[in-house]
Order: structure tokens, then C-alpha cells, then sequence
């Protein structure tokens, strides 16, 4: 049996590691919340000693931070360090060399699939790093994502998650600023998502987002706008890096910056549907 620690226990950690707990592979987990260690309500024998684990899953803000809690941490010859954060491909590249010279192994496996994934065991995984160690760590991918994508060498994974992330959260600004143009031209919002998940413009922000999340009313889509506004600066500096098209990159960033500096950071971005106006006319007259 492989053993597993998990770092991070927040609205996705916390899912990743019941998810291991009922396999009966954690055997640590540490957060540096004890409130979010509480709430993750673990089998008793669950320890903190993360480092004692196999495979450490870390489920924090990003590469830098992993890289911070590994700096001084006593790690053993064959060790996998599991990397499921959204960061910078650069980021994993190097903490990837750093690791190796300690005979740990790495792989980026950036998320998608929300809380309500982890929480499910339903995440899809986007992978880069060794075939070899891959294949030995998928017993333990296997309890927490449904679908696993080997994308290539380390930093595959990475990139691969600024590109998902820049379509989608793109996707999410341009739903809501047409369902506000819906809004003021007296359609029914709920009737016109129909209409779209009728249509060519139907996606997963019109299928589940905008009727699970914002028009059931409970506006819980469980992360912050912040967290949106992060993602988007990585695929700017990701597309710059590239000399690659960034038109509705740079856009969607200048719109979540613009929340973010008026203070909404914290603010679960299910209420960029409400915002989406104001945000869209600031941020025209701005560049005007």
C-alpha cells in the first residue's frame, strides 16, 4: 500500500484527503489552519507528519509554496511530491530540478472539477512529468480524479492548466456580461440559459455553473474571485513568455483586477454575474 500525506486542507484539500482517507492510504495531513484541520474530519489515526508519507500531495496556492515548505524539509530517496496547484510551468521546471538532486521524484498535476469534484473524487487531472513515476503513483490519482492526462514532461500540466483556465474563466466573463445584456433587454435569465444550453454557446458555465451556483440563488461557486484574478496574471505571463495571442487573456485579467482592486477579492466569484456591468463599463472607459 502506498502512503499518502496531503498539504492543504482547504475547499479542495479537504476533499482529496477524505478521498484518500476512505481508500485507507492518508496517513498524514497537515494545514496551516487547525480550524481546516478540524474540518476535514479525518480517521483518528490520520497523523501530521506528512513527510513520513510516500507520496505528499500538496493542495496549496501555488509551486512557490510547496517549494517554501520543502526548503528545509528532510525528504527521503524516492519520495513523490505531487503538485496540484495552478503555477507558472518555469515554477515546476525548477522545483522539479531541485527535487531530483534529493532523489525525489515530481509531477505537476494541475485540477479541474471544483470542490464538488474533489469532494466526489471526480477530478480530471492534466500531468506532466516521468511515464514511469506517473504509472506508480496512479493508484492514489485513481481515488481522486475520474479522468488523468498525461500531457508530457514536467511543466506539461502546468501549462496545460493556464490554458484550461484562461478558456474557461474567459468563457464565464462572456456568459455573464450576455445574460446581463439579457437581464436589461427583460429576458428571463433562467429561460435564456436554456436557450443557450439549447444552442452552439451552450458550456459547462451555462450547463451547471450559472444554474447550480447563481440563479438557484445560493451563489456559492466555492472559490474566490482572487483566485481567478491569480490564474489569469499566470496565463498573461504564460502567453507573454510564448509571444502567443493573449487578446481575451489580457481582457478577462483587466476585468478581475479591477474586482479585486476594488476590494472583492474575498467575494465568491458566483457574484461576478451581479458585477459584470460595472466591472465591463470601468473597465472600457479605462481603456478608452
Amino acid at each position: 500500500m502506498i502512503t499518502c500525506g496531503v498539504v492543504g486542507l482547504g475547499q479542495m484539500g479537504r476533499g482529496i484527503a477524505r478521498r484518500l482517507d476512505q481508500a485507507g492510504v492518508l496517513v498524514a495531513a497537515q494545514d496551516a489552519n487547525a480550524q481546516a484541520v478540524d474540518a476535514a474530519a479525518l480517521s483518528p489515526g490520520v497523523h501530521t507528519d506528512v513527510l513520513s508519507a510516500e507520496v505528499l500531495l500538496f493542495v496549496v496556492p501555488s509551486t512557490a509554496d510547496i517549494d517554501h515548505f520543502l526548503a528545509e524539509a528532510p525528504l527521503r530517496n524516492g519520495q513523490v511530491i505531487i503538485d496540484l496547484t495552478t503555477s507558472h510551468p518555469d515554477d515546476s521546471a525548477a522545483l522539479a530540478e531541485r527535487l531530483a538532486t534529493q532523489g525525489c521524484a515530481y509531477v505537476d498535476a494541475a485540477m479541474t472539477g471544483g470542490a464538488a469534484g474533489a469532494d466526489a473524487g471526480k477530478l480530471t487531472l492534466m500531468m506532466g512529468g516521468a511515464p514511469e513515476v506517473i504509472a506508480r503513483i496512479d493508484p492514489v490519482l485513481q481515488q481522486i480524479a475520474q479522468q488523468r492526462f498525461h500531457m508530457g514532461s514536467v511543466g506539461a500540466g502546468h501549462a496545460m492548466k493556464l490554458v484550461h483556465n484562461l478558456i474557461l474563466h474567459s468563457a464565464f466573463m462572456a456568459t455573464c456580461e450576455g445574460l446581463t445584456l439579457a437581464q436589461k433587454a427583460g429576458l428571463d435569465v433562467a429561460r435564456a440559459v436554456d436557450v443557450l444550453n439549447a444552442g452552439n454557446a451552450r458550456s459547462f458555465v451555462t450547463e451547471v455553473r450559472f444554474p447550480r451556483d447563481i440563479l438557484s440563488g445560493t451563489m456559492n461557486a466555492r472559490s474566490r474571485i482572487s483566485n481567478l484574478e491569480k490564474d489569469l496574471g499566470l496565463a498573461r505571463q504564460f502567453a507573454q513568455a510564448l509571444d502567443g495571442p493573449a487578446c481575451y487573456t489580457n481582457l478577462t485579467h483587466r476585468l478581475l483586477h479591477q474586482a479585486v482592486t476594488q476590494g472583492a477579492g474575498e467575494t465568491d466569484f458566483s457574484h461576478l454575474f451581479e458585477m459584470s456591468g460595472p466591472l465591463t463599463k470601468e473597465v472600457d472607459n479605462a481603456g478608452r
